[in-house]
């Protein structure tokens, strides 16, 4: 078990009292969160919270515990900012599992060229699992998908990036123009992993059923395998593959927010910041917020209003 990691789920519990709440501040879902701390408190042999329907409260172990796991936590986050002054020339990053490999490789080379002084190190994680990696220091800056929620993190310029739907080359659709998301009825959909990028995931299947559209199974990954095998669809920015069809959604219904977080600014972040929003506006069709499509509701060609 990794001891410390799990005491800073817990102080972020015992801070909160709600773990609903702590787990929207650790980026997370909730039913990991509980059986994180029911594997801390299984570790030291004691009940940290008395749990209610109504409220969480910290017991007398869970008292004594918390100034220790403050003090635990704080000296781990010291610990690596201190290597990371002593690397010095190395810029920890995080960026989605599916972010394309050319963006990726765009942002490598554009803070090459701006910083040549500072190599970039970049590592694929979710959303939910950089928060954790920017509160602990184990990044320096990351690439998340909004919503999220991380006090304590600050977040660079907003770029969006409609989405539209991936289809095998032999769906029906896949020869139409715009796809209505109720044209989707009766198919399965892949998505990101929930637990990596949950405030996503909420997001997109509340606009799917708003629309019409409740997969008939949801498959969780990073990979278009079972899209090119026709078992399910995805949504995503527009792709050049054999074997794959890209269709833009009426009415523009779905959008990917996208954003650079820190902890703590330094002109390396700061200077990364600005190099992914030029990368991200070049290479994966990004805008800024403000220029991107209205969202509004459609209905399919010929309903009735």
């Amino acid at each position: 078990m990794d001891l410390v990691r799990h005491l800073r789920y817990f102080t972020v519990v015992a801070e909160e009292l709600h773990f609903g709440n702590a787990a929207i501040r650790l980026g997370m879902a909730q039913p990991p969160l509980s059986q994180r701390i029911k594997r801390l408190e299984e570790e030291l042999g004691v009940r940290l919270f008395d749990r209610s329907s109504r409220q969480v409260r910290l017991t007398e172990a869970g008292r004594l515990l918390l100034g220790e796991a403050r003090e635990i936590v704080a000296r781990v986050d010291r610990l690596h900012e201190l290597v990371r002054h002593g690397e010095g020339a190395v810029l920890k990053i995080g960026v989605p599992p599916d972010l394309a490999a050319a963006v990726i490789a765009g942002l490598v080379e554009g803070f090459r060229a701006s910083d040549p002084e500072v190599r970039l190190a970049p590592a694929e994680i979710w959303t939910a699992d950089q928060v954790n990696a920017l509160t602990e220091g184990v990044i320096d800056v990351g690439v998340v998908r909004h919503p999220v929620s991380a006090p304590g993190l600050r977040f660079g310029q907003v770029l969006v990036q409609p989405q539209g739907v991936l289809l095998a080359s032999g769906d029906p659709l896949a020869g139409s123009g715009e796809v209505h998301l109720a044209d989707l009825a009766g198919r399965e959909l892949l998505m990101p992993p929930r637990e990596g990028e949950p405030g996503m995931h909420a997001e997109v299947l509340a606009e799917c059923r708003r629309h019409g559209y409740v997969p008939a199974q949801v498959h969780q990954g990073a990979g278009l395998g079972l899209v090119l095998a026709g078992v399910a669809v995805a949504f995503g920015p527009r792709v050049e593959q054999p074997g794959l069809a890209w269709r833009p959604l009426l009415g523009s219904p779905l959008v990917c927010r996208v954003s650079t977080a820190w902890r703590t600014a330094t002109a390396a972040v700061t200077g990364f910041s600005a190099v992914a929003v030029r990368t991200l506006k070049e290479r994966a069709g990004m805008m800024d917020e403000g220029a991107a499509p209205v969202r509004r509701v459609s209905r399919r060609p010929g309903m009735l209003a």
